[in-house]
């Protein structure tokens, strides 16, 4: 195939992916509000699952502070007019983009197949599927443990007793999406170690040798995708990076010693 001939089955990937994702938040958008009510909106109340888990666990432990669930509820208001349209809309996108994640890597694989060796094709496969594996490992992380812990710590918090925390609708949502998909993205990382360890790029030495310097960059790494600047935030998602950071460790292959 020529250059342009490429170009074209490009082209003709690309919007394959975006008629995809195009009837994807089509879907969603028809069924937002009730998305909204048991997903999006359900850290707000004390049933979340998380917080009947953290009430279950020190129930059971006798001298630690109880975690209580009832009664809990962050209540958030609009202040903008076209907000709630707004977000109906980028919401269902951002869902598209999530739910159709697996069907985008698929058509990427339809381009870059048939430039591959049998046996490339099956070491690709493996690494495309682990890909998805690893990004939804990460959406879930965020939506069960980083984004609620996030939200209570934060929605409870007050600098004065005097003034009262009303959480607009904007704020919630940029929290939960910002949170959530950069936790799918970040959760890939081991899967890049992998592959570069595979080429011969990176050893378990190195990993070992740089780890101070790991914690600093995963810092300002936490800091930059944050987005609330409170300490709290920043542990609660610096944390899972920094395990990613020893899990990429244990797959990536000690240096040869000639």
């Amino acid at each position: 195939m020529s250059f342009w001939d490429h170009l074209d089955a490009l082209r003709s990937v690309l919007v394959k992916i975006v008629v995809v994702l195009v009837v994807l938040a089509c879907v969603a958008f028809a069924f937002m509000p009730t998305i909204f009510d048991s997903v999006i909106l359900a850290p707000c109340h004390g049933d979340f699952a998380l917080y009947r888990l953290f009430e279950h666990v020190t129930a059971g432990i006798p001298g630690l502070p109880q975690f209580s669930t009832e009664g809990y509820e962050v209540k958030l208001i609009n202040i903008q007019l076209a907000s709630q349209f707004f977000i109906h809309m980028t919401t269902s996108f951002w869902l598209a983009m999530v739910i159709g994640f697996p069907i985008v890597i698929y058509l990427l694989w339809t381009f870059v197949e048939p430039a591959l060796y049998p046996n490339e094709k099956k070491g690709v496969k493996k690494v495309f599927f682990a890909g998805i594996i690893m990004f939804f490992i990460g959406v879930a992380v965020g939506y069960f443990l980083v984004f609620p812990i996030t939200l209570r710590f934060l929605a409870d918090y007050h600098v004065s007793d005097l003034i009262p925390n009303q959480i607009s609708l904007d704020s919630y949502m940029d929290t939960f999406l910002m949170l959530i998909f950069i936790m799918g993205v970040i959760f890939e990382l081991p899967l890049l170690a992998w592959m570069l360890g595979a080429m011969g790029v990176l050893h378990r030495e190195f990993f070992k040798k740089y780890r101070r310097h790991a914690v600093v960059v995963l810092l300002i790494l936490a800091a930059v995708i944050t987005p609330t600047g409170d300490p709290f935030t920043l542990s609660i998602v610096f944390l899972p990076i920094y395990l990613l950071y020893e899990f990429s460790a244990k797959l990536v292959k000690p240096a040869e010693i000639a």
